[in-house]
């Protein structure tokens, strides 16, 4: 695993061509705030509001969307826009995430600080989940931020 990170647009052409994407949302699909509403303008709200039930449970997984050539990870991390994630179910959503990956043979993947804008997560902890969840995988990972 490679893991850079780099003053950039998310969502410029040279990366949502290259990259999948990955971000933390709420099991209801609010994508209301932050960058997850940069996410919904992508249409990655109308894709999971079609794929998926109307509203999943729990926490610690990850949905899988697709909008205009680009895969998108969507971690959830809490049940509701206004809760909190923890460092344990944003590993549980990460991990999730990389098996999917894994088996979609994807090997590039760009993401906002996840968990540390609107959910205040400590962004040196959450470096270690990356880290250590995709260790042992050839995944080049890119963290883009304004």
């Amino acid at each position: 695993m490679t893991f850079n990170e780099e003053k950039g647009d998310l969502f410029a052409e040279e990366i949502l061509s290259n990259y999948a994407l990955c971000h933390c949302i709420s099991s209801d699909f609010a994508l209301g705030a932050g960058i997850a509403k940069a996410f919904a303008k992508m249409g990655v709200k109308k894709q999971l509001c079609e794929k998926y039930p109307k509203q999943w449970q729990g926490r610690g997984y990850c949905l899988i969307t697709e909008t205009n050539g680009t895969v998108v990870g969507n971690l959830v991390t809490k049940e509701r826009y206004f809760h909190k994630p923890t460092l344990e179910t944003l590993r549980q959503a990460l991990e999730n995430f990389r098996e999917q990956a894994l088996e979609m043979r994807m090997q590039r993947l760009a993401m906002p600080k996840i968990g540390c804008g609107l959910d205040k997560l400590d962004w040196t902890e959450v470096q270690k989940v990356i880290k250590d969840v995709f260790n042992e995988t050839e995944f080049k990972i890119l963290v883009r931020y304004l």
